[in-house]
């Protein structure tokens, strides 16, 4: 699939949460970042999954077109969104322009 289909999103996820949340921004380690905020644990890649699934939800893209392309082990990740439509780059400009937890 050509770079023209996909769309790299930096997101700071925080696992653990008493509340699931996509929003707000953290200047991370790939630029400024997507805050995702998940309930569930850092283990056996729990989180990371509840944060691809938020990170879907919250882009209105289906689960299976995003993708994480690094960061398994840590909190500061990147994920792949095949095929984003026109209206992406808004929708990333809003939630990260939302109040960080």
């Amino acid at each position: 699939m050509s770079t023209d289909d996909t769309v790299t999103v930096a997101v700071r996820v925080k696992p653990g949460a008493a509340r699931p949340r996509v929003g707000g921004r953290f200047d991370g380690p790939h630029g400024p970042a997507l805050v995702v905020a998940v309930s569930a644990p850092a283990v056996d890649g729990r989180a990371t999954e509840a944060a691809r699934r938020a990170l879907a939800g919250a882009l209105g893209v289906r689960p299976s077109a995003v993708s994480l392309r690094a960061g398994a082990a840590s909190r500061d990740k990147l994920f792949l969104i095949e095929r984003p439509g026109p209206e992406l780059p808004a929708v990333l400009r809003r939630l990260r322009d939302g109040a960080a937890e």
